[in-house]
């Protein structure tokens, strides 16, 4: 064997030792003494619970809204100026306002777009 293919097959096992033994790109050993980072989901404090999602208007503020009471099928509903229309969960109190401007004080449930009434008060048109 000549000299250049000795320098050659020389060069080529020390590549060939040296990637044999760097663990693959990427691969943690068990020995590694860099440690991974650990990522967990946010944890709420006892005394932070999380509402509970069932009734999502317990949590909402109190809120005046005024409109006119309509009939909707067999529920009153609340048409306020804008023309959006907001169910009202208490249709017995309703119905002596139908057809009437009115002021509804009460919690509205944005997701189902009803307000749980506490007080309904007739304005003067």
């Amino acid at each position: 064997m000549n000299s250049p293919t000795k320098q050659i097959l020389l060069g080529l096992s020390s590549c060939a030792l040296l990637l044999a033994s760097v663990p693959a790109w990427g691969a943690t050993t068990p020995n590694s003494s860099t440690p991974m980072p650990l990522i967990q989901e946010p944890q709420t404090p006892p005394s932070q619970t999380q509402p509970d999602q069932s009734m999502p208007y317990q949590n909402s503020k109190t809120a005046t809204f005024t409109g006119t009471v309509v009939k909707d099928g067999e529920q009153y509903v609340l048409r306020d100026s804008s023309g959006s229309v907001y169910k009202l969960d208490d249709s017995s109190r309703a119905q002596a306002f139908e057809g009437k401007t009115v002021k509804v004080t009460g919690r509205l449930d944005a997701n189902s777009k009803m307000i749980h009434v506490d007080s309904i008060q007739g304005l003067a048109s």
